[in-house]
């Protein structure tokens, strides 16, 4: 995802930036859609690392979290 600038704060320069994007001489960047990026970073996390985990390793984290839980 490509950086976009940070509106400014002050008011005149965001007076300015707005005039620049009105008049063609600074580009507006969109943010993209959460429903997009979400689905970008999903590949990337619990659902991958399960499918590349074996039943047998699947089974070790779940015993360690459930003696986690229970351990007081």
């Amino acid at each position: 995802m490509p950086k976009r600038p940070k509106r400014p704060r002050d008011p005149n320069q965001l007076a300015k930036l707005i005039l620049d994007i009105a008049t063609g001489e600074a580009e507006n960047v969109k943010p993209t859609a959460p429903k997009e990026s979400k689905q970008k970073g999903e590949a990337k996390g619990g659902t991958g690392r399960a499918r590349r985990l074996t039943a047998d390793q699947r089974r070790e984290i779940a015993q360690t979290a459930a003696r986690a839980r229970w351990k007081k």
